[in-house]
């Protein structure tokens, strides 16, 4: 623990969002600091009342990820004390200046993660995975000068970040997403660009080298990092000799095309790298394969939400009966090359059906449903009459799920269970 850098000692310091980084970050500070807690919504003994928050003066505020700054009770104080405001990832900067490889991007960033944390294990790093993935940095204990952390960041968690570093970092990819939050495309993907904006000379920030959006933000810039552009379109020798079905699809040699690119620069043994590449079973309901017999194969593909998480799978299996439906991602756009929308038939749930019906129609076999219940029903009546040919039952909501679910697991968990009702598998 480094104190004498640290600007979060002996201060008086808000905690703003009890969700699980939140309630980390009060639980840390509150050994070596004055600190109050607030919550637009929870109401607690130890939560102070919007009246004594207006009065207070802080030295610091630390917002969780799930605030938005311009639709909260705290909005106005926010914004006048916008230099005050600090995250969860500054807070552990500040304490520890341990080696971290940090990824963010649009999509993939926790299987690439995972994977990450599961070959570093296995080569016998001391190596915690954090972050946007579920698990609080600030809950990490027993933390050593050799400890690395796998660090998933999120658009939200890195827009307010100061002054967190990150040894390596990578920016996976980047499409349209969070508009609701970020107001703009640019915004958005600044703050992504913050990440390897705050890095060192010594650092190491990895890309995506055929990505618009990154390539267009990159140009210009002047970066104290090394760029490193990993290029997903050249196949790496090690993804052609894998017998995983897990990396058939685009996106995931994407993501392993930069695990590949960190693994090389941390000098990792390369027979144990790709034994343990070989085993990857993913995470649940990401591109996950529940059913297979000879003719059918069902995928669970919940935490898709948006086109641009879905389109890699789109490509990579025969004749797809594709279930989706939700709240769609403002700016969101259908971008599929027109090749594959023969052996797509998509089946569209929900309330918001006019948006997607606006996107697909034209391009893809189109049916309406009012729940996701009744889509899967028809979608397993039609495949009765294609016995000898492959197909694969593909949910992949290209939407989030609080219209009708608690979240995508609780999502993924519904679908699963319909399919064993109906398959009795």
């Amino acid at each position: 623990m480094d104190k004498n850098s640290n600007i979060f000692l002996d201060k008086k310091i808000l905690v703003y969002g009890l969700g699980k980084s939140g309630l980390s970050a009060y639980n840390f500070l509150k050994k070596n600091n004055d600190v109050f807690l607030y919550d637009d919504f929870k109401k607690k003994k130890n939560l102070k009342s919007y009246k004594f928050i207006q009065k207070e003066k802080f030295d610091y505020i630390i917002i969780s990820p799930g605030i938005d700054i311009d639709k909260c009770k705290l909005s106005k104080l926010l914004k006048k004390n916008l230099k005050k405001i600090y995250t969860d990832l500054d807070v552990f900067y500040s304490y520890y200046k341990n080696d971290c490889i940090t990824v963010t991007g649009t999509n993939g960033k926790s299987t690439t993660c995972q994977l990450l944390y599961e070959i570093l294990l296995k080569q016998k790093y001391d190596v915690r995975l954090v972050g946007n993935i579920g698990n609080p940095i600030l809950l990490t204990k027993n933390i050593k000068p050799k400890t690395i952390f796998v660090v998933e960041a999120s658009s939200y968690q890195l827009e307010y970040s100061k002054i967190f570093k990150s040894r390596y970092s990578a920016i996976l990819n980047i499409a349209p997403d969070h508009i609701e939050r970020h107001k703009t495309l640019g915004r958005y993907i600044k703050a992504k660009f913050r990440l390897l904006k705050n890095q060192t000379k010594n650092s190491l920030g990895f890309i995506k080298k055929n990505d618009l959006l990154i390539r267009k933000e990159l140009k210009g810039k002047k970066l104290s990092c090394k760029i490193i552009k990993v290029n997903t379109h050249k196949v790496d020798k090690i993804i052609n000799k894998l017998n995983n079905e897990y990396f058939r699809t685009d996106a995931n040699k994407e993501n392993l095309s930069f695990v590949l690119s960190i693994s090389e620069k941390l000098k990792l043994k390369k027979s144990l790298l790709i034994k343990t590449i070989q085993n990857f079973k993913g995470l649940k309901y990401r591109q996950q394969i529940i059913f297979k017999k000879r003719f059918i194969t069902i995928v669970n593909d919940s935490k898709s939400t948006s086109f641009s998480s879905s389109v890699g799978i789109l490509k990579s299996n025969p004749n797809i009966y594709w279930l989706l439906g939700g709240i769609y991602k403002k700016g969101d756009v259908f971008n599929l090359p027109k090749k594959y929308f023969p052996k797509i038939k998509a089946f569209i749930f929900g309330k918001n059906r006019s948006y997607f019906n606006n996107q697909l129609k034209g391009k893809v076999y189109l049916e309406n449903f009012d729940n996701l219940k009744d889509a899967l029903k028809k979608v397993l009546r039609l495949i009765k009459n294609e016995k000898f040919v492959k197909k694969t039952i593909l949910f992949s909501p290209s939407a989030a799920s609080f219209d009708s679910f608690k979240n995508f697991e609780d999502r993924g968990s519904y679908f699963n269970k319909l399919v064993k009702r109906y398959l009795n598998v």
